[in-house]
């Protein structure tokens, strides 16, 4: 599958982020999880917004776990 459409990523950082962060994220849901690991979870829509989210984690010197994507997105 291409990235040029829409899919469910999961990323997992080091650390704990207030879902206030969620916004600043492109709109993903950040969920806390035991361990101090966060997830930021959601569609994104293309390879360019998917690098736009890990330059913010980065920008914010967090520490990069994990990114997966989940499955293709379908819009409602």
């Amino acid at each position: 599958m291409k990235i040029d459409k829409p899919c469910i990523y999961e990323i997992r950082i080091e650390g704990e982020l207030s879902d206030r962060w969620s916004d600043w994220f492109e709109g993903l849901s950040i969920h806390n999880e035991p361990g101090s690991e966060t997830v930021l979870s959601g569609p994104i829509i293309d390879q360019s917004a998917l690098f736009g989210v890990l330059f913010k984690i980065h920008a914010l010197h967090l520490v990069l776990v994990s990114v997966a994507r989940i499955f293709p997105y379908v819009p409602p």
